[in-house]
């Protein structure tokens, strides 16, 4: 498996952690019970995977198999993530990781909330979005909090931060 393969594995498995340890028994993977291909993919994880974490070998696992089941353009969008995500500066991966870590402690509705937004901030033609961010670049802290203070009380639904 090349270097590349197994960064995008290990980029893969870290969304599915927090959640598989939560939700599964403290049982880990046998490697003989993988099956070739696999073993394949996890083949430079064989010598140490005894000696990993049973919520870290179910996280491989099943990333493993998710990146076996992507297709041709799934892998190569995949890799492109992962090539961006890795070209961050460590200071913006790390907010990058608080805001995930912020979002999972939403509310299915909260979350469900946050997506319509999103969706229809980007079906805003291009140029309104530039203005919307402009704008929200040049707030203060201040205008900022108020501002979302006054989404959240015209719309119910709408999320609240953690």
């Amino acid at each position: 498996m090349n270097k590349l393969a197994s960064i995008l594995v290990a980029w893969l498995l870290l969304g599915a952690l927090p959640a598989l340890a939560a939700t599964q028994a403290e049982t880990g993977v046998a490697w003989e019970s993988l099956d070739e291909s696999t073993q394949d993919l996890l083949a430079g994880q064989e010598e140490r995977w005894s000696s990993l974490p049973p919520e870290r070998q179910r996280a491989m696992t099943d990333g493993a198999e998710r990146w076996l089941s992507m297709n041709d353009a799934d892998r190569a969008q995949a890799r492109e993530r992962w090539k961006k995500w890795r070209d961050l500066p460590p200071g913006e991966r790390e907010r990058l990781r608080k805001r995930w870590k912020q979002f999972r402690e939403l509310t299915p509705e909260q979350k469900e909330a946050l997506r319509e937004s999103y969706r229809r901030f980007m079906s805003l033609p291009p140029e309104q979005r530039e203005a919307l961010r402009e704008r929200w670049q040049r707030m203060t802290p201040e205008q900022r909090r108020r501002a979302i203070q006054r989404r959240q009380t015209t719309s119910p639904a709408a999320p609240r931060r953690p």
